[in-house]
């Protein structure tokens, strides 16, 4: 795995299901994770991925998974997500009466715990749990269906959650779902977000691998503008320069 600033996370939920081991490897080398979206049409109508192909994706590719869990009964599921050597395993917490003991189950399973937060969930509540956890996953849309539009109003939850990080100075990924393009990446990036799950905007892209590219050169410079650093056509000349 990449020990880079930015995560650039491709969903296969907007890749062709009948070649997903085809799709992880157009990305292998440039993405950071793979996102598999777990649905169960109950806690989101829609139904997709589950245990048989989390374990097939492990192994066909050395990508690590990120596994995101839209489903009625994490309590009863995450925990085997681990198991089969998920990377990162986010659990909703509308879905959850015990988020903290779950993700310490998670750990202790092997994996990292993510926690995540649909639309309509305020964040506030959650924010004094985030040490429990290693990832927080805000959506950006309604969770249940890829190529929705990117709602920027909930960024205000990104940029809650980062003030939190970073009062509590805490090592958490704050992860982002929803209409990530090349036209919203940096938004997203500037509001405190360091992981990014992008569906159509790799599997719709004649280049998978270039689009990773392009929305991690996007993401960096909108960071380093977010945090006030310098870009290089900025930077002063050094000192004793011609």
């Amino acid at each position: 795995m990449r020990t880079t600033e930015t995560v650039i996370a491709p969903s296969l939920l907007a890749a062709d299901f009948a070649r997903l081991a085809e799709a992880s490897a157009a990305v292998a080398g440039d993405a950071d994770w793979l996102h598999v979206d777990v649905m169960d049409n109950h806690f989101v109508p829609n139904l997709t991925m589950g245990p048989p192909v989390v374990k097939s994706l492990k192994a066909a590719t050395d990508v690590p998974l990120d596994c995101h869990l839209m489903i009625t009964d994490p309590k009863h599921w995450a925990v085997g997500y681990a198991e089969l050597g998920a990377y990162n395993v986010s659990f909703h917490a509308e879905a959850c009466d015990d988020p903290v003991g779950l993700a310490r189950d998670l750990r202790a399973a092997g994996t990292r715990a993510g926690l995540a937060v649909d639309r309509d969930t305020p964040i506030e509540p959650y924010l004094e749990l985030l040490g429990e956890f290693d990832t927080l996953l805000i959506m950006t849309i309604k969770a249940g269906f890829g190529g929705q539009s990117f709602m920027p109003e909930l960024l205000n939850k990104v940029r809650a959650a980062r003030a939190a990080v970073a009062s509590g100075d805490l090592e958490l990924r704050i992860e982002v779902d929803g209409g990530i393009a090349d036209d919203t990446i940096a938004q997203a990036a500037e509001a405190g977000a360091d992981a990014f799950v992008a569906g159509t905007a790799v599997y719709g892209a004649a280049d998978p691998a270039q689009a990773c590219r392009r929305l991690r050169s996007l993401a960096d410079q909108a960071s380093r503008r977010g945090r006030g650093d310098p870009t290089p056509d900025s930077r002063p000349p050094l000192a004793g320069g011609d």
